[in-house]
């Protein structure tokens, strides 16, 4: 199964890759975010290109789990997107600092979007 990650910044969007049959997780580019209109669809016209079947969209809760401004503004987003994959909403809480000290050269916002996928994969592993 092909899956994307997306770490949703108010600048970029971090996107990270997985072929659940190759079980690697790989940095994926990211996106300009600041034009909503365009973000969505670029991501849209991704998602069909890269046949991608789940999309797992990092939500940034509160510390004591509850939902804030930051994670309804990118429910809104991923909710608004044109597409019939499966998208499945993860918790990110301190991704964007494990990124910070993760090595490589990919950039933060697709660290964050690997960390993200990293995450929800080890969660749902069967």
């Amino acid at each position: 199964m092909q899956i994307l990650a997306i770490d949703f910044g108010t600048k970029n969007i971090g996107l990270a890759w997985c072929d659940t049959g190759i079980g690697a997780v790989f940095p994926f580019g990211v996106i300009k975010s600041e034009d909503k209109k365009k973000a969505k669809a670029e991501l849209e016209k991704f998602i069909v290109k890269e046949h991608i079947e789940r999309l797992v969209v990092g939500l940034p809760y509160s510390m004591d789990g509850s939902e804030n401004k930051n994670t309804e503004r990118i429910r809104e987003f991923a909710d608004s997107l044109d597409t019939k994959i499966k998208i499945d909403f993860f918790d990110e809480k301190f991704s964007s600092g494990q990124a910070d000290r993760s090595p490589g050269g990919a950039s933060r916002d697709e660290k964050s979007a690997m960390i993200i996928l990293e995450s929800y994969l080890a969660k749902n592993k069967k």
